[in-house]
């Protein structure tokens, strides 16, 4: 089965007040919430509770700097902490300095191994950029540099 998961994705899981053996998949719980929505209508014993919590991730990320003046170097290191081999691994992102957008871009970075680590990178070139890193220049602004990641990938479960 394939799965595609974002690395700062949330996701809607579903809690009801059923026993355990009535809600044990997905598909069954979705059963469930319908069922119980009827229900609930006429009834206040069946109290349906929805939650958003974060499904797990399988990698870790760290942002590095490179050069970064009119055009800014984002460099990350991925590492894959799961025993799965991720697929179509790719990376966004956007880079903020003095919390305004100052660009974005994106980098394909392939396939990881199973307790691996790849690095991926990608240059951020823009008019806002350059036009920020002149005021900067000029000593009008401060240069407080942040940049998010968002790293996409597959795997097979």
């Amino acid at each position: 089965m394939r799965n595609r998961l974002s690395a700062f994705v949330l996701s809607a899981t579903l809690a009801t007040t059923a026993p355990p053996a009535v809600a044990t998949r997905p598909a069954t719980a979705a059963a469930t919430l319908a069922t119980r929505a009827t229900t609930a209508g006429a009834t206040s014993a069946g109290r349906i509770a929805v939650t958003t919590t974060a499904r797990p991730k399988l990698i870790r990320t760290k942002i590095y700097f490179g050069r970064c003046k009119d055009t800014c170097r984002i460099k990350v290191r991925i590492r894959n902490v799961s025993r799965e081999r991720l697929h179509d691994v790719t990376l966004n992102a956007r880079l903020e300095i003095n919390n305004r957008k100052a660009g974005s871009c994106y980098d394909y970075v392939g396939g990881i191994r199973p307790r691996a680590t790849r690095w991926a990178g990608c240059t951020v070139r823009s008019s806002t950029l350059a036009k920020l890193w002149n005021r900067w220049l000029d000593g009008e602004i401060r240069w407080d540099r942040e940049a998010r990641t968002v790293v996409a990938y597959e795997y097979y479960a």
